[in-house]
């Protein structure tokens, strides 16, 4: 069995984000990057099915970016995947463009299983896994809070309004993770040490033969104001008045 564990480079939203001085994007000079959160957990979840599995079970991350996703790849590879690829480009793509890419990369690897995070901190546009799905033809489940594979099938509950639903999906099949599927390990240091001999096998997007079709334009950036107001009470009268005629303007 062989799974496909598409990962995204993101800003370390644990540090402080600033807009950059022409207000199209992040300063991103001193800012650490990280594996995508959630493609941490389907990384993890991947890692986990292959610890539990009789057969044999190959573990295949996926990145695209520039030359610097290298740190991002061995990241993964201590994590425990096998091997990593990376389409390098230093093209900025959105959703769609993501999904052509990886959909050239399933077709060159044909894995059973796509296993990626439901979205992206850095832009949350929750997408790519769902595009992807479109193009190859194959049944998707998404925000997975749990899975089970048995008989060339994929038993997932995932989380909705609603609450949680149930679903049997035929492989291959396209799984987004949600973040109650699991807790991302940390990688040891003898894992860290051998993830620098594992294969990152580099293609140049241009190579793919793929034509971009930008869908998205970023016209500006703006950070939220963090300002609030307050105001204090001295009874709860007073706080039910507020409450129920001024706490619009509070």
């Amino acid at each position: 069995m062989k799974i496909l564990v598409p990962t995204k480079r993101v800003p370390d939203t644990d540090q402080k984000i600033k807009v950059s001085s022409d207000g199209t994007g992040v300063q991103t000079n001193t800012l650490p990057f990280i594996i995508n959160p959630f493609d941490a957990i389907a990384l993890e979840e991947a890692l986990r099915i292959q610890e539990g599995a009789s057969d044999e079970v190959e573990v295949i991350t996926v990145g695209i970016g520039n030359d610097e996703y290298e740190k991002e790849l061995r990241a993964g590879l201590a994590m425990g995947a096998d091997r990593a690829i990376h389409v390098s480009t230093d093209e900025l793509l959105d959703p769609w463009n993501v999904s052509k890419v990886l959909k050239v990369i399933v077709e060159k690897e044909a894995p059973d299983l796509v296993l990626m995070g439901k979205q992206a901190v850095d832009d949350d546009s929750n997408q790519a896994g769902q595009f992807l799905a479109a193009q190859l033809d194959w049944p998707q489940a998404t925000f997975i809070s749990k899975i089970e594979l048995a008989d060339s099938k994929a038993n997932v509950e995932r989380e909705t309004d609603l609450g949680i639903e149930k679903l049997s999906l035929n492989l291959p099949a396209v799984i987004t993770a949600d973040l109650r599927l699991n807790e991302p390990r940390y990688a040891s240091l003898p894992n860290i040490m051998k993830a620098k001999k594992k294969p990152i096998d580099s293609i140049p997007l241009t190579d793919l033969g793929i034509e971009i079709e930008p869908k998205i334009e970023i016209i500006s950036v703006e950070a939220p104001s963090s300002i609030r107001s307050c105001k204090k009470v001295e009874t709860v009268d007073e706080l039910l008045t507020l409450l129920r005629d001024e706490a619009k303007v509070l």
